[in-house]
């Protein structure tokens, strides 16, 4: 259905010659008025597409995306026989200690998700190495599920009905278990092997059923004071929904807009928080590639954000003692293109350095008296750089230095050793992959 309405907006933007900008904007618009279509959730259907497509909450992509949810819900309604897919019963009062379990179920949710999420990754890589043209990995695929109908019908389709069925009617934890098992196994084999579909409602299916086993098993330890098996299976469809795709308020407003419950809302957001923080630091915590990706962005730039210099260190080959002649400075400046040496005393003590346009000018120009050693040329004061700086603070440095390199000394007294050197080149780079829209 995402899919879909995607391309159907992209077709249109394409026939109006949308610039990309508006048609970037029109496809986001398709996607959310798709899943709202599927769902009967506007709110949600806007957030889907803002938390996990866009990533940006900003109001110019909200504001449209969400007027698109909005009326593609109110044509929905306008259909004869349309219901809602999911028929959600009254969520019962949660109290007290009566939370404690659904934060389990969070952990639960949390932990179990990104093994799901492994599983089709596993699938895909299995079957894609398949030496077999596609329509024959389709049909393999075909003859998986087939096989595990024969002993579980339920796993056929997007398991609205045995969702619904187990929101209403009692069903034992063994022949959930089996379902559950067997729905995994279905999905594993139409996702792998390139089936058209999704795994988005397979996903509320598994959080569903996973839920309900788990509702029951507390409801078998604690009945006086524990919610019904439903209850949990509604929350663990939001909480499992949650760590597969790392969108936490996405899956609150979509439970939430199913049950039209307040009741709902305490026992949903525990679990859901507690099943995204578990989730988020697992290798492939969305069943989205492009949440996947920007999420190791965000990793990789806070990563580069504390970057310290002492990470970025390179050999100084151009270092000279305080008494090295003018002639062995010529010889240092030829043999390296750069415009500082930095000298050292005996005692191996960074003093300062010798500017190339120094030297060079002496040469030209002698003068009166003449240098004869690179203390002659020495500059005390000059940029220098320590290991434990970070990367915004050595910009700063450089902004004010027409240098390529800087040295790193151990500490900011004038007595330090050298460390080596950091080029701009390095520490642009490091920015670039923390800025890349820069």
């Amino acid at each position: 259905m995402v899919q879909l309405a995607a391309l159907c907006s992209s077709i249109l933007g394409r026939v109006f010659r949308f610039d990309p900008a508006r048609l970037r904007m029109l496809v986001a618009c398709g996607a959310a008025a798709g899943i709202t279509s599927a769902y009967n959730a506007p709110i949600a259907g806007a957030f889907f597409v803002t938390e996990l497509v866009l990533g940006s909450m900003a109001m110019e992509w909200f504001g449209p995306i969400l007027v698109s949810s909005v009326v593609a819900n109110i044509t929905m309604r306008e259909f004869a026989g349309y219901r809602p897919p999911y028929e959600m019963p009254a969520f019962p009062t949660v109290t007290g200690v009566q939370v404690l379990p659904f934060v389990v179920l969070g952990l639960l949710c949390g932990i179990l998700a990104p093994r799901f999420l492994q599983l089709l990754a596993i699938s895909k890589k299995g079957f894609g190495k398949l030496p077999v043209p596609l329509p024959v990995k389709l049909a393999l695929g075909g003859t998986i599920v087939g096989t595990v109908s024969v002993w579980a019908p339920e796993v056929w389709g997007n398991g609205y009905e045995v969702v619904n069925s187990l929101l209403h009617q009692p069903w034992t934890w063994t022949a959930l278990l089996v379902v559950l098992v067997l729905k995994i196994v279905a999905t594993l084999a139409t996702a792998g092997t390139g089936a058209v579909g999704g795994v988005f409602t397979p996903t509320l299916f598994v959080g569903a059923v996973l839920g309900c086993i788990f509702g029951i098993g507390v409801h078998g330890i604690w009945p006086q004071t524990s919610a019904e098996p439903f209850a949990y299976a509604i929350v663990g469809m939001g909480a499992f929904l949650t760590a597969a795709t790392n969108a936490p308020l996405m899956a609150i407003l979509m439970i939430f807009e199913m049950t039209l419950s307040y009741q709902v809302v305490l026992p949903l957001m525990l679990s859901c928080v507690i099943a995204y923080f578990v989730a988020r630091n697992a290798e492939h915590s969305s069943m989205y590639e492009v949440t996947v990706r920007r999420n190791r962005e965000l990793k990789d730039r806070s990563r580069l954000a504390a970057l310290k210099m002492s990470e970025l260190l390179k050999p100084a080959d151009t270092i000279v003692p305080l008494d090295a002649s003018v002639n062995e400075l010529t010889r240092m400046f030829a043999e390296h293109p750069v415009k500082y040496l930095y000298v050292v005393d005996d005692s191996q003590h960074f003093c300062g350095v010798v500017a190339l346009e120094d030297v060079a000018s002496d040469l030209a120009y002698p003068r009166t008296p003449p240098r004869r050693a690179a203390r002659d040329y020495l500059l005390p004061e000059f940029h220098v750089l320590t290991p434990d700086m970070n990367l915004g603070q050595a910009l700063k440095l450089f902004l004010t230095f027409r240098g390529e390199r800087l040295p790193v000394i151990d500490s900011a007294s004038r007595n330090a050793s050298i460390l080596g050197v950091v080029y701009k080149t390095s520490l642009l780079d490091a920015y670039g992959r923390m800025n890349p829209s820069r």
